[in-house]
């Protein structure tokens, strides 16, 4: 069967998920084949020229007038955190199973709404946490799944990045509460607080605090992903979000977690790392070495024990079978394609997906208790919200 797609945005995101369309079914056998059939976005020229770059049939200018479509199975939102509620939820009344970007909303009200639109409509929904799809990661998943490191006691997490630590970087769309909704801590805890309930399990409570380090800048003519231009040095704004943010937690388990999102760390440059302990061992992980796994076994004798250094690139690691020769590394790229592989084959088989809206809710509850604590000072429960 084939599966038509209707992707909104075509920049940083809708490029990624572009490519993940335009090159699933050249590696993988999927049960459903995604027809690259319109791309929507505000800006026509800026459209047609990514549109006519990787292949989509048509476009549009419109996403009302996109979701209104009846030959679209499938609406695709990589468009600012602003818009995604009101888009997911007409996409679910119109009867299309969606993907949607993180985080899933502005906050924990409108990720509801949105799971409670797709559950009622009866739609696939997903979230794109695309890092769950990194072989590595889901190699740990596994090693814990099969006790590998016993009793999980730590999970600690930092993304680390340096792209505005020059106060002159423009003011784009990210560093604005009411379009973004939050900074760091919804762009890149976000995805922290994901891999930490995938890995460990639910969050009971936290304290947070956050800072923003530059509180104006100039303001954006033009911006592309996580690059910008400015204008004149006098028409400046201010920043509404965090530009760092920490928080402490223990999970439902009984494990503790410690977890930093930052901005402002110079030679970072998309430095997503954790480290689970357990009674038996340890998995330590950094996405800029995204191909490997470093495990610990406890169970190793003492004189050769200690970290080792798994290259996951083997046919019996996970999605790896459907690329290269053992030791031939795979990329970022390939974390969206592997998503849009697992959602056309949940698509054919009427099967759930993970992540979900679910997953989104949860994650977007871990958030806003983080910014609770952060403004009250205090410890906050997740049952809280």
């Amino acid at each position: 069967m084939n599966i038509n797609v209707g992707l909104i945005g075509y920049k940083f995101m809708g490029k990624a998920h572009s490519h993940a369309y335009l090159d699933m079914p050249k590696f993988f056998k999927p049960d459903a084949i995604p027809v690259m059939k319109v791309l929507c976005g505000r800006d026509e020229a800026g459209v047609r020229e990514v549109a006519n770059i990787f292949g989509w049939q048509e476009i549009e200018t419109s996403w009302e007038r996109l979701i209104e479509r009846k030959d679209i199975d499938l609406i695709d939102i990589t468009a600012p955190t602003n818009v995604h509620k009101e888009i997911a939820v007409a996409a679910a009344r119109a009867g299309k199973n969606i993907l949607c970007e993180k985080p899933l909303a502005m906050n924990v009200k409108e990720a509801r709404e949105m799971l409670e639109a797709a559950e009622s409509a009866g739609v696939k929904h997903m979230i794109g946490f695309n890092y769950r799809r990194v072989p590595a990661i889901a190699l740990a998943k596994k090693l814990i799944e099969d006790g590998a490191i016993g009793k999980i006691y730590h999970f600690r997490a930092v993304y680390l990045q340096d792209w505005i630590v020059d106060p002159n970087f423009p003011l784009v769309w990210r560093l604005q509460r009411d379009v973004a909704g939050s900074g760091s801590l919804g762009d890149l805890g976000a995805h922290l607080i994901d891999i930490a309930r995938f890995l460990v399990g639910e969050f009971d409570e936290l304290i947070g605090m956050s800072e923003t380090f530059i509180k104006e800048r100039p303001l954006a003519v033009s911006m592309t992903g996580l690059s910008a231009k400015a204008g004149e040095a006098k028409d400046r704004g201010t920043v509404t979000v965090d530009d760092a943010a920490l928080f402490l937690t223990r999970f439902q388990n009984g494990a503790l977690g410690s977890f930093e999102a930052t901005r402002f760390a110079p030679g970072r440059k998309n430095y997503n790392s954790f480290e689970v302990n357990g009674s038996e061992g340890s998995i330590v992980f950094n996405l800029e070495r995204m191909n490997e796994l470093q495990f610990c076994s406890g169970n190793d004798p003492q004189e050769t024990g200690g970290f080792r250094t798994i290259m996951v690139t083997e046919p019996v690691h996970p999605y790896i079978s459907a690329w290269w020769p053992p030791g031939h590394i795979i990329g970022y790229e390939h974390t969206f394609i592997h998503e849009v592989y697992d959602l056309c084959n949940a698509i054919a088989s009427d099967t759930p997906v993970e992540p979900n809206f679910y997953d989104g809710v949860k994650c977007q509850e871990v958030l806003e208790a983080v910014e609770v604590s952060t403004r009250e000072r205090r410890w906050v429960k997740i049952s809280e919200l």
